[in-house]
């Protein structure tokens, strides 16, 4: 069964390959998306590192001059699609984009291809890259910790990558959605509405685009007035986890100024971490920042604080303490959001299912110190979903059901680089 779901993987991305760059899946997502553009690559890894590296490189032609990365590249405009290019409303001049950026796996999957490629196009690739990884994590330093507080905020929900987390709820209430109108929106057409964010959440989300569009995306703006602004574990450590990948690179290409800027992030962040634990909890949550409220709601992004490096015990103990309790609630690991939470819905988008990619993000920063029993388990719960429910978006971590799209590529991408039976039958 190994083989033969490794070859309906290859199928996927090939099949949702639109020439350099990969969607999502077909019909729910017709565009290039960040992060998922950054896990495809190591799909494609597996087995054509040219069209990996292409994948990453095809991703950075939507880069802002300022240094932003964008969450979606237009490259052609769908109308299966909405919000499309025209809602968005941006000047980008090389070509249409979203507003804002996406969890900056990006410097952490280069650094993987980097290592598996160590030819002298692949050093090539590297320094080409380099600077444009260094001026989107300074993006981000810049613009979504403008305080310099040493945590990551997000100025929309989308950003986070986690959509429609119950730990926005409370902050997307704040804003303003008088001026919204009437809108159709198209993914509830594609997938079941029970599976989708709500009305109530796509009129908030719409109101936050209108504000970044009001005021031409200036990340200044939207740092200094975006009514939500939410510091969020998850692009807190994904994006710590990258600076340490990117000041490896820095190291490796001799680029001194850049890492010493680096280990500045890296530690401030490393001090700033503390801002997002909440004691009660004894958990990472989210912040607020407009309304100078720490959330108490314990998501998949909380288990990341490994991932990033971090390792004090007083961190890491409860981390593992509540991994226990939730693995001990579903079948299969690691739901989106707490069980125990009465907002927690195992079927609807980001608000319990199970996404394998943040499988594979937690399960590697167990591994890497040494917590080999509960990365197993995250790797083959993510297997038992895949061969039980194929290739879908998410999973409900109760009965292991697919939701959301099918014939994903994430998905399909995690399963080579890192679920699949085959790599542990190469490995013996």
């Amino acid at each position: 069964m190994s083989a033969q779901l490794d070859n309906q993987a290859i199928s996927i991305l090939k099949e949702n390959d639109l020439g350099g760059y990969t969607i999502p899946t077909k019909g729910l997502y017709p565009y290039q998306w960040n992060w998922d553009s950054a896990f495809v690559a190591l799909g494609f890894a597996t087995f054509n590192m040219d069209r990996a590296w292409e994948e990453i490189e095809l991703l950075f032609e939507g880069q802002w001059d300022d240094g932003m990365v964008p969450h979606i590249i237009f490259r052609k405009d769908d109308p299966s699609y909405f919000p499309g290019p025209s809602v968005w409303g941006t000047t980008n001049p090389k070509i249409p984009t979203s507003g804002h950026s996406q969890p900056p796996v990006a410097a952490t999957v280069v650094r993987r291809l980097f290592e598996q490629d160590t030819s002298e196009a692949g050093i090539e690739k590297i320094k080409t890259l380099f600077p444009k990884l260094l001026a989107w994590h300074r993006w981000y330093h810049t613009y979504r910790d403008p305080e310099g507080y040493g945590v990551i905020a997000i100025m929309h929900p989308w950003e986070s990558g986690r959509d429609n987390l119950p730990d926005w709820d409370n902050a997307a209430s704040h804003v303003d959605i008088s001026e919204i109108g009437e809108y159709t929106r198209k993914d509830t057409s594609h997938v079941n509405p029970e599976m989708r964010p709500k009305k109530i959440d796509y009129d908030r989300y719409l109101a936050i685009v209108k504000f970044g569009r009001d005021n031409n995306w200036d990340p200044k703006i939207v740092a200094d007035q975006c009514p939500f602004f939410v510091a969020d574990p998850g692009n807190t450590f994904i994006l710590l986890r990258a600076d340490r990948d990117l000041l490896a690179m820095a190291e490796a290409l001799g680029e001194t100024d850049a890492a010493e800027e680096l280990k500045g992030w890296i530690a401030l962040t490393e001090k700033g971490v503390a801002k997002l634990w909440n004691e009660e909890k004894q958990a990472f949550c989210t912040y607020d920042l407009r309304n100078d409220v720490l959330g108490d709601g314990i998501s998949s992004a909380s288990f990341l604080a490994p991932y990033a490096g971090i390792r004090e015990e007083k961190y890491i103990n409860p981390t593992r303490k509540h991994f226990d309790r939730i693995a001990a609630k579903v079948n299969y690991t690691m739901p989106s959001y707490d069980p125990d939470h009465p907002l927690f819905e195992s079927m609807r988008y980001w608000r319990g299912p199970v996404w394998g990619i943040i499988n594979y993000l937690i399960a590697t920063g167990f591994a890497d110190m040494g917590d080999t029993a509960r990365a197993e388990r995250l790797r083959t719960d993510t297997v038992a979903l895949i061969e039980k429910s194929d290739f879908a978006e998410y999973f409900d971590p109760i009965t292991g059901e697919g939701a959301g799209g099918n014939s994903f590529s994430w998905t399909s991408a995690i399963w080579l680089t890192w679920a699949t039976p085959s790599l542990t039958a190469k490995a013996a």
